[in-house]
């Protein structure tokens, strides 16, 4: 009788890839509130994510964007679809360019425990790679998720609205925070809501469901 071959513990499977993408994605902005809160003695939500860069947990906020970069710049897809391996090497380098160019600190009711020059140049690279990031995901969510081979199952179809609905989320939550920053930023009553914070993090919880189902945390088919 032939030996079975046992997977290598050393080798992280593309599901568990998938899932950590996914739930890194969904638990950053959790991170930062909290880590805040408890270590920064900060009560303030900063006016984004990234402005979380220059508070006590900017290391952190750095370190789970690299980890996010380097899984998806370790992710290959399907063999047999390099667009897959495209798009998320591409989205890889834009999570190491939002960590390494970090936006200015202008954030209200700042949390910060250090500053950088203010720099147009930065800015600019960190939002390109921001809105690029979120397009990349959202666009893999909807038209390479959606993807099978064969027959596809009932809860296969069911995945598939979930992966177009995630990635249609995605656009518009980045579109409202782009219409924000064009058209109502100097708005004071919007400003105290922390609107681009609360955006982005929808924006993720969209990208970190869509992760999940891909790595079969949640729709899985029956063996």
């Amino acid at each position: 009788m032939a030996n079975l071959i046992k997977p290598d513990p050393r080798i992280i499977s593309f599901l568990t890839l998938r899932k950590t993408i996914g739930w890194l994605g969904i638990l950053l902005p959790a991170a930062m509130l909290v880590g805040n809160f408890l270590f920064g003695n900060c009560h303030y939500i900063q006016d984004s994510n990234s402005d979380y860069y220059y508070t006590v947990t900017g290391s952190l906020f750095v370190g789970i964007l690299c980890a996010v970069a380097m899984f998806l710049l370790a992710y290959k897809g399907y063999p047999d679809d390099i667009k897959d391996n495209i798009a998320t090497t591409l989205a890889g380098i834009c999570a190491l360019g939002i960590a390494f160019f970090p936006t200015n600190d202008t954030s209200a009711n700042s949390c910060a425990i250090f500053h950088l020059p203010l720099s147009d140049v930065r800015d600019i690279v960190h939002l390109v790679c921001a809105a690029s990031f979120f397009i990349l995901l959202a666009w893999l969510s909807i038209f390479q998720f959606t993807k099978s081979k064969g027959v596809k199952t009932d809860k296969k179809r069911m995945r598939n609205k979930v992966y177009v609905v995630c990635g249609i989320l995605i656009l518009v939550f980045i579109a409202l925070i782009a219409l924000y920053m064009a058209f109502l930023k100097t708005s004071t009553a919007l400003n105290k809501l922390k609107p681009v914070f609360w955006l982005e993090w929808l924006a993720l919880i969209a990208f970190g469901i869509s992760w999940l189902i891909k790595g079969e945390l949640l729709l899985k088919d029956n063996p």
